[in-house]
């Protein structure tokens, strides 16, 4: 063999594998570059209200019949979600949400709680009335152990109403499921462009497309399909919480009762009387309490009923030991809480034998 021939013969065993090392690293990008342009896969569970509502004609804005429309229909009407993910429908409920149950809320968390454990599954949407979709959400983001992302929404406008607002607000929830930079932030609530967080936000107004607000300002929001953060949130939620849907089967009950002049004991008394577990008190400014309040929610307090001081105003937060001795009565405060959240919160506290001290200590720490 001349010494060109075995240079050659040399060469060529030589590369023989750095040719096959170079085929594969050639195939592995190939399949990332794959990955990386593969549509992420939503599932939208689909629960009713005005999103999926008709009115008699298009200028019926606020005067129409909720929960009309199936989900199939819902994301057939939406071509443009194609673009944006593979997205599936499933129907859970189809109910206006002021009728919405401790059992519906259950049923609906379990179902996510399943879905976001399939690999195959990227992010989460529900479609909500706006009524109670504020609880339901912060319900979701303590119950539900994932840092998928889960967007719940909503629309203000039935879909055959001028200037409806619901597919806008389902294809920004889908787009913020689908992103990979939502993941980690908790249960958002995706309504007029807007990205709020599950905890802080409420509806504010009835009747207005920009009904979902927060005293502490929005995490971020959606323009396009893009995704543009300005805060994250705090609070524990979803993976760092403390609570299981997979281990909840049921509820206590927890009620509310709400102040204004004039109030009487007789809604106290007899919440207790029908086994309340627990009061959420909606109190005035600073969760007031009148004076002719304080010994019916004592005694209720005796008989191991606990009682949580709420404000029905909007924003601001209750402080401890103000207006009332909460720990001489062995009262809690719902700190920024609004009632109808302080009493998912308490729900789920009892649902963990939580005493004063730990509920007080989740108040401050969700």
């Amino acid at each position: 063999m001349s010494l060109v021939a075995a240079a050659i013969a040399v060469a060529g065993f030589a590369g023989a594998p750095s040719l096959a090392l170079a085929q594969d690293a050639s195939a592995v990008a190939a399949a990332a570059a794959k990955a990386a342009t593969a549509k992420p896969n939503v599932v939208v569970l689909a629960t009713g209200g005005t999103i999926a509502g008709a009115g008699a004609s298009a200028a019926n804005s606020a005067t129409y019949t909720a929960a009309k429309v199936p989900v199939d229909k819902l994301l057939a009407g939406l071509p443009e979600l194609a673009g944006v993910a593979n997205v599936k429908g499933e129907q859970v409920f189809q109910i206006a949400s002021e009728s919405f149950t401790n059992d519906n809320l259950l049923s609906l968390a379990k179902r996510v709680s399943q879905l976001v454990k399939q690999p195959d599954v990227d992010g989460i949407v529900v479609t909500h009335g706006t009524d109670t979709l504020a609880e339901t959400a912060y319900f979701l983001s303590l119950t539900v152990h994932t840092d998928k992302p889960i967007a719940v929404v909503g629309s203000m406008r039935p879909g055959t109403a001028l200037s409806a607002d619901g597919a806008l607000n389902l294809l920004n929830a889908v787009s913020v499921a689908a992103s990979k930079d939502a993941r980690g932030k908790g249960v958002l609530i995706t309504m007029a462009d807007q990205i709020q967080s599950a905890r802080d936000t409420n509806k504010d107004i009835n009747i207005e497309t920009n009904a979902f607000q927060s005293q502490w300002g929005s995490l971020g929001m959606v323009v396009e399909g893009k995704n543009y953060w300005f805060r994250a949130p705090v609070k524990r939620h979803t993976m760092q919480s403390e609570f299981d849907i997979d281990s909840i089967t049921n509820l206590p009950s927890v009620e509310i009762v709400y102040a204004y002049g004039n109030v009487q004991p007789t809604a106290v008394n007899a919440l207790v009387g029908a086994g309340a577990k627990a009061i959420i008190h909606a109190g005035t400014g600073n969760g007031s309490v009148a004076d002719r309040m304080v010994k019916p929610l004592q005694d209720a307090r005796a008989k191991g009923v606990f009682i949580v001081r709420s404000s029905r105003v909007p924003y601001g937060f209750v402080l401890r030991n103000a207006e009332q001795p909460d720990d001489k009565y062995d009262w809690v405060v719902a700190h920024d809480m609004r009632p109808e959240k302080a009493r998912i919160l308490t729900m789920l506290a009892l649902t963990k034998g939580a005493d004063t001290k730990e509920l007080q200590r989740m108040f401050w720490e969700y």
